[in-house]
C-alpha cells in the first residue's frame, strides 16, 4: 500500500435506466426533461394502491451475456452486468491492471427480489422440489459484483454495498478510499436494483412511501408542495474508477476527478429521516472538506430529491447547514429523480454519472414537473429546464432507510 493519497479519476460509464439504455441516451433524456414514468405492467395492480412505476424499457439481457447466464441470474444482476460492460469497454482498463489490482464494489439496496418472489411462490404452488437449485445465487445482493468480478477477472476485493437508497454512492465512495489508499489501482463500481415486483410495491406503499398518483407527470415531485411519496425505479449505472496517474499514463479519457466522499448515519430511526438533519449535513460537510470546497465555488447538488414529505424539506434543511444559509440559495439544486423515479441502490450511482455530465457539458439537468414550488423548500431547484452553468464542483446526496447519508462530490480534472 501507498502511504500518500492518491487521486482518482473516472475513466469510465455506463447506464441501464428508466430514461435510456447508453449514457448517450440517457443524458440526452435527462437535460431535455424527459419523464421516465408510466403504468405498472409487469403485475396487475387492481388492489394496489400505487399504479405508477418508472420500470427499464427495452433492455435484452442477451445483448450482454449468453443465454445460460441470464437463465441463472436475477434482473438486478443482469442491469449490473450490462452497466459495467459499458463502463469497462468505454474505460479500456482492463488489461493495463494487474488483476489482483481491480476491485469490484457494487452497491443494491434490496438484491435478487423478483427470484425471492417468484421462487417463493414456485415453492408454495408447486412443493420445495421445484426450487431453482440457483435460488441462492441468484437471490444474494452481492451476485452483482461477484459475476463482473467473474466477468472481468477482477481478483481484488469483490463485494456490495447494502445501505438502502444509500448504496449506489457509498459503493463509489468505497471505491474512492481503496484506491486512494492504496488498496486497488482501479475499481468498477456503481448500483443496481430491479424491484418492480409484486411483494416490492406491495411493502413500499403499504409503509407509504409511494405516489398514489395515477398521471405521470404528477407523480414523482421533488420540492413540489403536491408530493405524496416516490415514484419505483429500477436499473443500473456503473463507473470505472482509477488512479489518476496511471489513467494519464495510459492516456486514458478523464471525465472527472472524485475528489470527496462523506459517509454518515443518522442514528435515529429506520426510515424517518433525522428531524434537525445532522446526519446528512456531517456527510455532505465530510465530503466537501475532502474536495476543498471554497466560497467561489460554483456549486450544483444532486439531491437525493425523492418527492416524500420528509424527505424534500429535511433535505433542504441539511444544504442549508451544511453550506450556510446564503451559499445554498447560491448553489444549483436539482433532483433527477423527477424523470428516473427513485432507482433505489442505484440511484446513488445514476446520480453521480448527472454530476459528471454537469462537469463535462456545462449543463445542469431539471427537476421536471415543479410546478409548486413548496415554501420550506426554497433554494434554486432548476424547475422544469435545464440550465447551463459553469460548475466547479459538483455533490450528490444520497439518504437511504436506516439512516445512512453518503456525499460524493466530483470536480474537472
Amino acid at each position: 500500500m501507498d502511504n500518500k493519497l492518491r487521486r482518482v479519476v473516472v475513466t469510465g460509464m455506463g447506464a441501464i435506466s428508466p430514461i435510456g439504455n447508453s449514457i448517450e441516451t440517457v443524458w440526452d433524456n435527462m437535460t431535455k426533461g424527459v419523464c421516465g414514468v408510466g403504468p405498472i405492467t409487469a403485475f396487475d395492480t387492481t388492489d394496489y394502491k400505487a399504479k405508477l412505476c418508472a420500470p427499464v424499457k427495452d433492455f435484452n439481457p442477451r445483448d450482454y451475456m449468453d443465454k445460460s447466464e441470464t437463465m441463472r441470474s436475477d434482473r438486478f444482476a443482469q442491469f449490473a452486468v450490462a452497466a459495467a460492460t459499458q463502463a469497462v469497454e468505454e474505460s479500456g482498463v482492463i488489461g493495463t491492471v494487474d488483476p489482483t489490482r481491480i476491485a469490484v464494489y457494487f452497491g443494491t439496496g434490496i438484491g435478487g427480489i423478483q427470484t425471492m418472489s417468484s421462487e417463493m411462490r414456485k415453492m408454495i404452488d408447486r412443493g420445495p422440489s421445484r426450487v431453482s437449485p440457483y435460488f441462492v445465487p441468484m437471490m444474494i445482493a452481492n451476485m452483482a459484483s461477484g459475476m463482473i468480478a467473474i466477468r472481468y477477472n477482477c481478483q481484488g476485493a469483490a463485494m456490495p454495498s447494502v445501505t438502502a437508497c444509500a448504496s449506489g454512492s457509498n459503493a463509489i465512495g468505497e471505491a474512492l478510499r481503496a484506491i486512494r489508499h492504496g488498496y486497488a489501482d482501479a475499481v468498477i463500481t456503481g448500483g443496481s436494483e430491479a424491484s418492480i415486483t409484486d411483494i416490492g410495491v406491495a411493502g413500499f406503499v403499504n409503509m407509504q412511501a409511494l405516489s398514489t398518483a395515477t398521471d405521470p407527470s404528477a407523480a414523482s415531485l421533488p420540492f413540489d408542495r403536491r408530493r405524496g411519496g416516490f415514484v419505483i425505479g429500477e436499473g443500473a449505472a456503473a463507473l470505472v474508477l482509477e488512479e489518476y496517474e496511471h489513467a494519464k499514463a495510459r492516456g486514458a479519457k478523464i471525465y472527472a476527478e472524485l475528489v470527496g466522499y462523506g459517509s454518515t448515519c443518522d442514528a435515529y430511526h429506520i426510515t424517518a429521516p433525522r428531524p434537525d438533519g445532522d446526519g446528512g449535513r456531517r456527510a455532505m460537510v465530510e465530503a466537501m472538506e475532502e474536495a476543498g470546497y471554497r466560497d467561489s465555488d460554483v456549486v450544483y447538488i444532486n439531491a437525493h430529491g425523492t418527492g416524500t414529505p420528509l424527505n424534500d424539506k429535511t433535505e433542504t434543511q441539511v444544504i442549508k447547514n451544511a453550506l450556510g444559509e446564503e451559499a445554498a440559495r447560491r448553489a444549483f439544486v436539482s433532483s433527477t429523480k423527477s424523470m428516473t423515479g427513485h432507482m433505489l441502490g442505484a440511484a446513488g450511482a445514476i446520480e453521480a454519472i448527472a454530476c459528471i455530465k454537469t462537469l463535462e457539458t456545462g449543463i445542469i439537468a431539471p427537476t421536471i414537473n415543479l410546478l409548486e414550488q413548496d415554501e420550506e423548500c426554497d433554494l434554486n431547484c432548476c424547475a422544469n429546464e435545464a440550465v447551463r452553468q459553469d460548475v466547479t464542483l459538483c455533490l450528490s446526496n444520497s439518504l437511504g432507510f436506516g439512516g445512512h447519508n453518503a456525499c460524493l462530490a466530483f470536480r474537472r480534472v
